[in-house]
């Protein structure tokens, strides 16, 4: 009778490790100066330069790319998801003025598969790259008969710095304040639960169906469409003091993430209609028999960040947005009010 051992019972140390080892050169790649000590240690080491800075503050946040992994794992592709993740951190910390500094990852899954652990990580090097922060360490948990085969869960830390004095709170705001709205790049990384219900179980669809109503490409390709960071467009406004408060369009959409950055006394009126919503969702609502309202609260139909700006600095902004290649759309303003969004649909 063989000895009860760790392989034994479901969990493969030398295929993590095989796995890490394949993927270090990626990790490396995202270190700079303020790193110190190499990969494999109890905790990152990182030694930040705030010589910049007369009073910094620490911003930090926490999150994952929910059920969006679902429609990964069903179209076999296992490269966007981590980059997704960092992107949606970064832009979480980047409302408040924040840049990042670095930023730490978690990945379980029930039996490890060293090629999708390696293109996950390599996914959340290239966004750490991208976003010019590190990837400073993270755990790789293997749990046997928790997670479905074939199935994993990532979630990630970041964290970033701000000048006290340039945090962008929203408490500048005002009634007659400009919303602009920045477009998204897909679902980003929410409403995956009701557009996996409609799109997979009402209609019958898979990942490599064709569906030229939804858009181009498959309908993979549609919902693994990468959830884009706004840090080097938004980074000259910022610098410029333009923005009185941003907002992040994910879980909860419209309805609850504006909310979150307006002072007392301050609500915001939503144009819908002011801006192009993209096939995806307008298929979603159709044949999925969704309200306007449910679907502004629960997708970004097609905006993924809000700034809320002084009207006399809307010719700055624009002229930077443009310059910088971005589209944009003035989709609503502040009002008097209770802290909510009302939305006034076209004809209404």
């Amino acid at each position: 009778m063989k000895s009860p051992s760790y392989a034994a019972a479901g969990v493969d140390i030398g295929a993590k490790a095989a796995a890490l080892d394949r993927a270090k050169s990626a990790i490396r790649s995202t270190f700079n100066g303020q790193v110190l000590g190499d990969i494999g240690g109890f905790g990152g080491l990182f030694r930040p330069d705030f010589s910049a800075y007369r009073v910094p503050v620490l911003v930090a946040s926490t999150d994952g790319v929910g059920t969006k992994l679902k429609v990964a794992v069903a179209a076999g592709r296992h490269d966007t998801c981590g980059a997704d993740l960092v992107n949606h951190c970064v832009n979480d910390i980047l409302v408040q003025g924040a840049s990042p500094l670095f930023f730490l990852d978690y990945i379980a899954t029930g039996k490890i598969d060293p090629r999708v652990l390696q293109e996950i990580i390599e996914g959340l090097a290239a966004g750490c790259l991208d976003n010019g922060t590190v990837l400073l360490g993270g755990e790789t948990a293997e749990m046997p008969g928790f997670y479905a085969a074939g199935e994993y869960d990532v979630a990630g830390t970041i964290v970033g710095v701000v000048e006290r004095e340039r945090i962008v709170d929203g408490s500048r705001v005002v009634p007659g304040d400009v919303l602009v709205g920045l477009p998204s790049t897909g679902l980003h990384t929410n409403g995956y639960s009701l557009a996996r219900s409609i799109l997979f179980e009402k209609l019958g669809l898979r990942a490599d169906s064709r569906v030229p109503d939804a858009g181009d490409g498959t309908i993979g390709d549609l919902l693994l469409q990468p959830h884009r960071s706004y840090l080097r467009t938004l980074t000259p406004l910022l610098e410029a003091g333009l923005v009185k408060a941003m907002a992040h369009i994910t879980g909860g959409g419209f309805y609850d993430n504006i909310p979150r950055v307006l002072p007392e006394g301050v609500g915001a009126r939503l144009r819908f209609g002011s801006w192009p919503v993209p096939p995806l969702f307008e298929f979603l609502a159709e044949r999925g028999d969704v309200s306007r309202t449910e679907m502004l609260h629960v997708f970004n139909m097609g905006i993924g960040m809000v700034l809320i700006v002084g009207s006399g600095d809307l010719p700055g902004v624009k002229r930077i947005l443009a310059s910088r290649g971005e589209s944009f759309f003035e989709i609503g303003e502040a009002v008097s009010g209770s802290r909510d969004v009302r939305v006034q649909f076209a004809g209404a």
